[in-house]
């Protein structure tokens, strides 16, 4: 299927896809509100400064139109004179041509706020394709445009049509007043006729300014598929997520096993478990630096081997450092007394092994609360159960 219909694109644009519309200069605008704004600017504007105006024009083309002897054969004068109505009438004009600027820069981002982008002028030969714009064409949006415009016409030319006619009169007594007098009153009536159609034209802003922000959020939406598509892309596939943490299980592992030569003792169970302590007089207590089950404690207790590093069977004092102590942090404080006593016995070794004297005796009785030792739980829930 080439494209997803509008039946199957139920869910809401993402903050990801409305952020890539953005950068691809697809945002929400209305015209009307654009053409609405700057032609009731220009035509307040006008109603400001056009009487200013229309006497520096009617004083300026008195200028020009009037000559003397020395004018007539001086082209540079002519030319003087003509250089300052232009740059005189840009002047009278700046406040109007400043205003409606200032209006078409800033009004249209009420809807869409800015964007600046460059990807929406870049060449795309794909929009050489002319059945995309046939497609235009005949769809909803073009018939919506179209409407609209009817139904701009419909009610500019009423309302302008209706003034007129309203003001029949009036405009029928311009032929019996004088010249000047007759222009300065059509001209206010222009501007008035100006000022009412366009103040009309709020209906059509009230009307395109939701229906633009409903049509692009429309057009946004995404399917079902592509929301999970998209939730897939930015957490990562699962495939890619777990070997991810294999490969940091493996760093971390690794880690550990560099660990192992610069512990003390490792505590064992005797192949089930096997947790290494490390202790010097940097510390508060004891740390673990190393844990591990079956193939891992194997390894755990063949490396510890290999660096001379003592491995002692006690497996409820194993257990309940494996399930009880955190790699690189302290062990828990119930566990301190046992600790202490493996520490001992594996200092006194090393003083016997290189100095010789009496061997210490190996702690069998380690002090190891029960409750720290999960398999002895275990021991005394199934102990009834044996005894049926």
């Amino acid at each position: 299927m080439a494209e997803d219909s509008d039946l199957e694109r139920t869910e809401p644009a993402s903050d990801k896809r409305l952020s890539m519309a953005r950068e691809d200069g697809n945002i929400p605008r209305s015209r009307e509100l654009s053409t609405f704004a700057i032609t009731i600017t220009g035509v307040s504007l006008l109603m400001v400064f056009g009487g200013r105006i229309a006497v520096f024009l009617r004083e300026t083309m008195r200028q020009l139109l009037t000559f003397d002897q020395g004018s007539v054969h001086s082209t540079e004068t002519a030319l003087l004179h003509f250089r300052e109505a232009i740059f005189g009438t840009l002047w009278q004009l700046a406040p109007v041509l400043g205003g409606l600027t200032l209006v078409a820069v800033f009004v249209p981002t009420l809807v869409g706020g800015w964007n600046l982008t460059f990807k929406a002028v870049e060449p795309n030969f794909g929009k050489l394709n002319p059945l995309p714009g046939i497609k235009r064409i005949f769809s909803l949006n073009a018939a919506t445009e179209g409407l609209k415009a009817i139904l701009k016409s419909l009610l500019i030319g009423g309302i302008a049509t209706w003034y007129i006619w309203k003001e029949r009169d009036e405009v029928i007594g311009l032929i019996s007043m004088p010249l000047e007098s007759s222009i300065l009153k059509m001209s206010d009536m222009i501007i008035r006729t100006f000022f009412i159609v366009t103040a009309a034209m709020i209906l059509l802003v009230a009307i395109d300014v939701p229906y633009q922000l409903w049509s692009y959020y429309k057009k946004l939406r995404m399917t079902k598929e592509e929301i999970k598509q998209e939730f897939k892309e930015a957490e990562g596939s699962p495939e890619v997520k777990g070997r991810i943490r294999q490969l940091q299980r493996e760093a971390a592992r690794k880690r550990m096993m560099q660990e192992v030569p610069k512990a003390n003792v490792i505590v064992t169970n005797p192949t089930h478990f096997a947790v290494a302590l490390k202790y010097d007089d940097t510390m508060r207590a004891p740390q673990v630096v190393a844990k591990g089950s079956l193939k891992l404690a194997e390894k755990i207790i063949d490396t510890g081997k290999d660096s001379h590093v003592p491995v002692m069977r006690s497996p409820r004092f194993a257990r309940a450092l494996y399930f009880n102590a955190e790699l690189g942090e302290d062990i828990p404080s119930p566990l301190y007394a046992a600790a202490a006593q493996v520490l001992a016995y594996v200092f006194q070794l090393q003083q016997y092994q290189s100095s010789g004297g009496v061997a210490p005796v190996f702690p069998d009785q380690l002090d190891v609360p029960e409750e720290l030792d999960p398999y002895s739980k275990r021991q005394q829930d199934s102990a009834p159960e044996e005894s049926r």
